[in-house]
C-alpha cells in the first residue's frame, strides 16, 4: 500500500447511556456525529498530529493522549500490527463534550474503526465494540455508536454481549443540553461503592420494565423505568436545576425525564407529538435558573458507525 492510499474516514454517532433503569447496560444512538479522517504523511514529525473542529475545536490535547489515537493504537496492538508513524488526524464533531452524550465513546469507536480500515485489521462490529468497551470500561455508550439504535449490552466472560432493543415508533427521545459541563470523573465519584439489597432489587425490576416499556410504549412501565434508583439520586445534586427541568418535562407531557449518561444533559421520553413542547419547556426551566440550554429531538433510529472512505 502506498503512502497516498494509507487513509480512512469514519462517521460515528453520539449516544445516550444509563437510560433510566438501564444503568451501565442500555444506550441509544443519537443523531449527532463525529467524523474523523486519518492519513499517513510522507514526512514531518513522527508523533500523531490532530486538526480538530466543531465541538472539539478548543481541545488542547497532545495527539498521543487523544481518545481516537488511543483506540487506534489499542486496535492495532491487539492485532499485533505495527502503528505507522506520521499519522495525521482530522476530526470534526457535533457531539457536546462533557454533557453525557458519549463523546469519548464515539472517539474510541472512531479510532478502532479507522485502524481496522487503514491497516486492514478486519475487525467486525463486535471487534470494534470490544476495543471500545475495554477502553471505556462499560459497553452502554460504545455499542449504540457501533450498532446504532437502542442496545442492551453487557460483558460476560471477557466478551461483549449485545442485542438490539425495539423502540415503539410513537416514542421520541428529547434532549436538553445546558451550557455547563459535568466531568465524568466527578460524576463517577458521586456514586457509592455498594447498594442495599432492596435498591438492587428495585433496579433489576426497573431494567426489565425499561425493555418492555420501550418496545410497547407502555407509559406506566416507562415512567417507573425512567425513575432511576442507582445513579441519578447521587448525581442529580451535581446538575444545577435538575429537579426543575425534570418537572417541566413531565408537566408538558413527558412520560419520564432523567440524566443523559452521567449528565449534565437531560433526556425526556415522550410521545412524538409532544416532543417540541417538552424540549422547549426543559430549556425554559433551565433559563429560569440562569442557565442557557439548547434542545433537540433525536431521530428515532440512528445508524451506527460508517466507514465512508
Amino acid at each position: 500500500m502506498t503512502v497516498s492510499q494509507r487513509s480512512a474516514t469514519v462517521r460515528v454517532p453520539a449516544s445516550t447511556s444509563n437510560l433510566g433503569g438501564g444503568f451501565d447496560c442500555v444506550g441509544v444512538a443519537v443523531d449527532r456525529w463525529l467524523t474523523a479522517t486519518v492519513r499517513q504523511d510522507a514526512d514531518g514529525p513522527s508523533e500523531p498530529e490532530f486538526e480538530r473542529g466543531g465541538t472539539l475545536a478548543s481541545l488542547n490535547l497532545r495527539g498521543t493522549h487523544d481518545a481516537i489515537y488511543i483506540a487506534f493504537r489499542a486496535a492495532a496492538g491487539a492485532a499485533k500490527v505495527a502503528i505507522p508513524e506520521r499519522l495525521r488526524f482530522r476530526v470534526e464533531s457535533e457531539i457536546p463534550v462533557g454533557r453525557g452524550l458519549g463523546s469519548s465513546a464515539a472517539g474510541a469507536v472512531a479510532g478502532a474503526a479507522l485502524a481496522s480500515a487503514m491497516l486492514g485489521l478486519g475487525l467486525d462490529a463486535f471487534g470494534i465494540a470490544e476495543v471500545g468497551t475495554a477502553l471505556e470500561g462499560h459497553p452502554d455508550n460504545v455499542c449504540p455508536s457501533v450498532f446504532g439504535g437502542a442496545t442492551l449490552a453487557l460483558t460476560h466472560a471477557s466478551r461483549v454481549i449485545v442485542s438490539p432493543l425495539e423502540v415503539h415508533p410513537s416514542l421520541a427521545f428529547v434532549f436538553a443540553i445546558p451550557e455547563f459541563v459535568l466531568e465524568t470523573k466527578r460524576a463517577r465519584a458521586a456514586l457509592p461503592n455498594v447498594a442495599p439489597h432492596v435498591t438492587a432489587g428495585q433496579a433489576a425490576a426497573k431494567g426489565a420494565a425499561l425493555v418492555r416499556g420501550l418496545a410497547t410504549a407502555d407509559e406506566a412501565m416507562l415512567a417507573a423505568a425512567l425513575d432511576d434508583v442507582l445513579h441519578v439520586p447521587h448525581r442529580r445534586r451535581l446538575v444545577r436545576g435538575y429537579d426543575a427541568v425534570a418537572a417541566a418535562a413531565m408537566e408538558n407531557g413527558a412520560i419520564g425525564a432523567t440524566l443523559s449518561g452521567a449528565g449534565s444533559s437531560m433526556l425526556a421520553v415522550t410521545r412524538v407529538e409532544k416532543a417540541a413542547a417538552v424540549g422547549n419547556a426543559m430549556v425554559r426551566a433551565w433559563q429560569l435558573t440562569g442557565v442557557s440550554a439548547e434542545t433537540f429531538t433525536s431521530a428515532q433510529r440512528v445508524k451506527g458507525f460508517q466507514i465512508v472512505a
